[in-house]
């Protein structure tokens, strides 16, 4: 058996545990679509902590940080854990508890039950539904390249008579499909419940093996202290946000010197994370506010209690994964091999191959499996969640909604919503095939710009007692045109930051709809009466 076929083993051997966890959480069902979607509201805090972490944690965090550093340097842990560990926790507390405690009350199990109630327009459900459904797909798309991506690159060498375009390596389609059944089998038969046990299972999983990553990598280039000497030597800028003269002499003189044969490191050209950026990106964690799938695991809380351990603990779980990935990342610049050649070969295109070609050249056969294992783990655990949601989304809001519950069973809509979520995987698979190469990084960027351009819509709802109908629509309606603008003059493909006036575009999105919301909203007639008492009476949250 070579190294890549044991790989092979052990991730097939995770992904059948997995399986296993599905089937064993929907012994427990109760059969309702209240069970299916929000596990009947008994969650506690430790899985809530693990759901909501994994939720997440995507191929954003793993794949595309570790990319993102590889192309842009240290700074990009800055860039994300230092606003993502503040706002993250910040909008549980201010969005999620609430948002529970109006569930709980009025029973609601998605967003878009929220709104049109605060908002009393039934209309809106359909202005939202084609939104998040929109939003949540490149989520998804994310993963399923992500995923594809290491698999491939891991398991180079497996089987090289069965598959000679990859090196023998399980192609990027098939790779993709494994990925998407084993999802679809565990939500398919455990719903919210398999999916909290799933990704209970797999956060600790990602958690532990990326630290066991980040140990081993950085034991087999020297340790830490002579990786990140490597960089300073070849790449100083890339342990700083900004570049400098000297970081710009170095790598003219270091270029000259592979150039002539005298050295086996290319340098690559500085870059850097300037100010604007760096301050702009704070809106881009604020999308968390409006993620269906976090919405859904909020409503699994036993009680708002529950809620304790995923403020304080969230923002150190993101340091214990992000760090390892990004430095991992910072290293591969300027590492070199047993061979004496750079393990990542120069003007390596593909960012989103960074880690699984450093954990397939340095890790031995059975590390490297668990190590693309916990890759896995952060990928499906938001994977799983995506898919709940929009099953939910539909059932509740367009099926139940308009065809009345009275006129289908809790079974029959359960069934539907089940058919929905195999519909919108074998959807989401094909348009990852035609994804390839599309930066991981990117693609997140541009998505959480979106739902953090409704973000002002869920704390204006929230905490606002004057928003009005008017207001909600013309936020989304905004926040739809401006988006659509700046994301058509992009290219997901190309390198670029994409900024707008130095600034990220997330800023004159959520910028412009916040306007709309609050302009439309003082000139709009105000709530009824009865809807500012029934949201900001003294008995509001469930207890």
């Amino acid at each position: 058996m070579n190294a890549g076929q044991i790989c092979c083993l052990v991730i097939g051997v995770y992904m059948v545990m997995l399986i296993g966890i599905g089937l064993l959480s929907g012994r427990l069902s109760r059969g309702t679509t209240a069970d299916y979607f929000v596990a009947s509201r008994g969650i506690g805090p430790f899985l809530l902590l693990m759901s909501l972490f994994g939720t997440t944690m995507t191929s954003f965090a793993i794949i595309g940080s570790s990319g993102e550093a590889f192309k842009s340097g240290i700074g990009v842990y800055g860039l994300m854990v230092s606003w993502s560990g503040i706002f993250h926790s910040f909008c549980f507390f201010l969005i999620g508890i609430k948002l529970w405690g109006y569930g709980k009350r009025f029973g609601y199990q998605t967003q878009i039950q929220f709104f049109r109630d605060r908002f009393v327009s039934d209309k809106l459900g359909l202005l939202l539904f084609p939104a998040l459904i929109g939003l949540v797909t490149p989520y998804i798309l994310m993963g399923i390249v992500g995923g594809a991506t290491a698999i491939e690159k891991i398991t180079v060498g497996a089987f090289p008579q069965v598959f000679e375009a990859t090196a023998g390596g399980i192609p990027y389609g098939l790779g993709g499909a494994i990925m998407c059944v084993v999802v679809l089998i565990y939500i398919f038969f455990g719903g919210v419940r398999g999916a909290t046990w799933a990704n209970a299972a797999q956060t600790v999983i990602f958690v532990v093996l990326g630290i066991v990553t980040f140990v081993f990598i950085s034991n087999k280039l020297g340790g830490p202290v002579a990786a990140t000497r490597q960089v300073v030597a070849y790449n100083p800028s890339y342990l700083k946000l900004a570049a400098t003269e000297d970081d710009h002499r170095v790598y003219e003189e270091k270029l000259a010197a592979y150039n002539a044969g005298a050295s086996a490191i290319k340098p690559r050209e500085p870059d850097e994370i300037t100010p604007l950026r760096f301050i702009t990106y704070i809106f881009i964690p604020f999308s968390v506010a409006m993620f269906p799938h976090l919405f859904q695991h909020w409503l699994t809380a036993r009680n708002a209690k529950s809620f304790r351990l995923s403020i304080v603990a969230h923002p150190l779980l993101m340091m214990l994964t992000w760090l390892p990935c990004v430095l991992i990342g910072v290293w591969a610049t300027s590492a070199l091999g047993p061979d004496g050649k750079m393990l990542i070969p120069p003007d390596f295109a593909d960012q989103n191959a960074v880690l699984p070609v450093m954990v397939r050249k340095l890790a031995p056969p059975v590390m490297g499996g668990l190590l693309t294992a916990g890759v896995l783990a952060a990928i499906m655990s938001s994977l799983d969640s995506q898919f709940l949601c929009l099953g939910s989304i539909f059932t509740n809001d367009i099926v139940g909604h308009y065809i009345g519950h009275d006129n289908l069973s809790d079974r029959q809509r359960l069934f539907i919503g089940r058919i929905f979520i195999v519909a919108i995987v074998a959807a989401c698979y094909i348009l990852a095939l035609y994804s390839r190469g599309t930066s991981v990084f990117a693609l997140g960027t541009w998505c959480f710009t979106g739902f953090a351009a409704l973000a002002p819509l869920v704390f204006g709802a929230l905490y606002w007692k004057r928003v009005t109908k008017a207001g909600a629509y013309a936020c989304i309606l905004t926040a739809a045109a401006v988006g659509m603008y700046f994301f058509m003059r992009s290219d997901l493909q190309s390198k670029g930051d994409h900024l707008v006036a130095g600034m990220m575009p997330v800023t004159f999105v959520i910028g412009a709809s916040t306007t709309a919301l609050v302009l439309v909203s003082l000139v709009t007639p105000r709530p009824p009466d009865a809807t500012i008492e029934r949201f900001f009476g003294k008995v509001v949250h469930a207890r």
